[in-house]
Formats: structure tokens, sequence, C-alpha cells
């Protein structure tokens, strides 16, 4: 459960960044474009370093891009898959607003439930009824607990083209996917030996690729331009950005890629916290509807684990 709680604790650190980013001028763009580097000297800090063995010093464990392995390609897929998703997210919320575009996300939590019950066989653990109630009932908390308001400013989705109007598809989508393929790679590669740092550190250089590719495009146009601030974003950024994967990566280990028991956790649990920080810092306010969403949560997180709790 640490690893979990640690997931969710610094995924909430990375929506303060984002929260923050007006506040400092920061290139929300720019740092994503480039934060992925910090991620890579993040991961690769955690790699392990000399083993005192029998009186002596084993050589440290490089790290280095097997492309003979079939989970490398994978790996790498699943990084530049983070930065389409990251890429769709910011049209999407351009173009149908905030409110359809974090529907979309939460909700994509049902493709790696499903794949995970009904693919990959749940890690083990039996589904009764009362834990697919809480699925249900965590589908319902996240759609209510993230609804908004649209503002009066807000792009509507009426008059925008077909394509637009399926920006929050694919936003659903490539979350579900990306999601469901870190679950994938953690019962088919991790679970048989592969390190989890290994494994997520070249993620990492997939994102890296697409996302150099993505920041010298910008800079070539003079859309953007190095700044110290953007610099720092990325700092702030990339490390809890890793961090929040590779505990997740650890969590799924150890419920033995049971996603479909980890994922409903993990978003909801993302949900309240997020929820009380911006409330406590931020003094966001909640709808009527998001505090009925917040309480069917917890009612969910209930039912879904219950047999962990008791």
């Amino acid at each position: 459960m640490i690893y979990l709680f640690a997931s969710i604790v610094l995924s909430v650190i990375l929506l303060l960044n984002f929260r923050l980013f007006p506040r400092f001028n920061v290139n929300t763009v720019q740092a994503i474009s480039l934060n992925y580097l910090v991620c890579f000297a993040t991961g690769y800090a955690l790699l392990p370093g000399p083993v005192r063995r029998c009186g002596g010093t084993a050589p440290d464990v490089p790290f280095s891009l097997d492309f003979g392995q079939t989970w490398t390609w994978v790996a790498l897929g699943i990084g530049v898959a983070f930065v389409v998703t990251f890429l769709l997210s910011g049209a999407s919320t351009q173009r149908n607003g905030i409110t359809a575009t974090s529907l979309a996300n939460n909700l994509s939590l049902v493709i790696p439930v499903c794949v995970s019950l009904f693919v990959l066989g749940g890690g083990g653990r039996a589904f009764d009824g009362w834990n697919y109630l809480g699925l249900v009932l965590a589908v319902v908390a996240v759609g209510l607990s993230t609804y908004k308001k649209s503002a009066p400013d807000e792009p509507k989705t009426a008059k925008t083209s077909p394509l637009v109007a399926l920006l929050p598809v694919a936003v659903f989508l490539m979350y579900g996917f990306t999601n469901t393929m870190i679950n994938v790679m953690n019962v088919r590669y991790i679970a048989k030996g592969a390190s989890p740092v290994v494994v997520t550190l070249t993620m990492v250089v997939g994102a890296i690729a697409a996302g150099t590719l993505l920041f010298g495009y910008r800079l070539i146009r003079g859309i953007d331009r190095v700044e110290k601030q953007n610099l720092i974003g990325a700092v702030t950024l990339g490390i809890p950005n890793f961090l929040s994967f590779y505990t997740l990566v650890l969590a799924l280990s150890a419920f033995k890629g049971n996603g479909a028991f980890v994922y409903p956790l993990y978003n909801i649990g993302v949900i309240l916290l997020a929820a009380a920080v911006a409330a406590l810092f931020f003094r966001e306010k909640l709808l009527t509807v998001n505090k009925i969403g917040l309480a069917l949560a917890v009612i969910a997180i209930g039912l879904i684990s219950w047999q962990e709790l008791f």
C-alpha cells in the first residue's frame, strides 16, 4: 500500500506544478518537453550501485537499451505515447474545455481495469459482487467528482468539427492505452525478472525522443525560447513525474499486476487528495455533485478493497 499511496501523492504534486506554472510564467509545453530529461536523470540515480559481496565489490549495473528484447520496444512505445497523450490533453482542453477532457482522462480507468480482469486474469485475485459494485461506483464517482460547470468563455463543442469533437475520445483511449500497457509490462516482463527501474527508464527514453522533437520543432519555428523559469519548471515536474510512474509500477508489482484493484484506488485517491489540497491551499469550491462524487469514491474504495481492509 505504501507504493500506491506514494504514487497518489506524487501525482498530486504533478497537478500542483501545472496549477502553479502560470503564476511563475512557466511555459507548460516547454516544461513538459524538457521534463523527461529530468525524469531520466532521476531514474538513473535509482539504478543499483556497487554491491558488497564476499569481501569484494561488484561493478555498477549500467543502463543500456537491449533492442533484442521485446519489452524494450514496448517500453519505448509507451514513452512516446506519454507525450502524445499530453499533447492530446492540451488540444482537447483548449478546444473542448476542461470538463470534457478531465472526464475523458479519469474515466479511462475502465480500460486497464477491464483488461486486467478479463485478459490478464486480475493478478490471481478473485473479484466478488461487492468488488464489481465498487468498480461501477468508482466510474460514477470519478464522473461526478470531476464535473465542472462550463465557464462563460469556455469553448463549446456544438459548433466544432467532427475531428475536434473526437479529441476527448482520443484522450480517453490514449490514457487507457498507456495505463493498460504499463500493467501489461508489469505482468509480462517485470514479474519475470526485468528491473522496474530499467523498464521505467526505457519508457522515459521514448518520451525523451518525442519530447526533444517537439521542443526542437517549437524552437526552430520561434514558438518557444529557452528561459530560466521553464528549466526550473522542467525540474520540479520531472522528478515527481518519474517517481509517480515508478511507484505505480511498484504498486502493481506488489499486488501481482492486479490493475483492477490498483487503478480504481489510484484514480480515486488522486481525486480525493487533489480536492483536499485545492480546497486547503487554493480555496477552490466544490459543487454539490462533486461532494456526492467524493462520498461515493470513499464507498467505492471500501468495496473494491474490502478483502485487504478486513
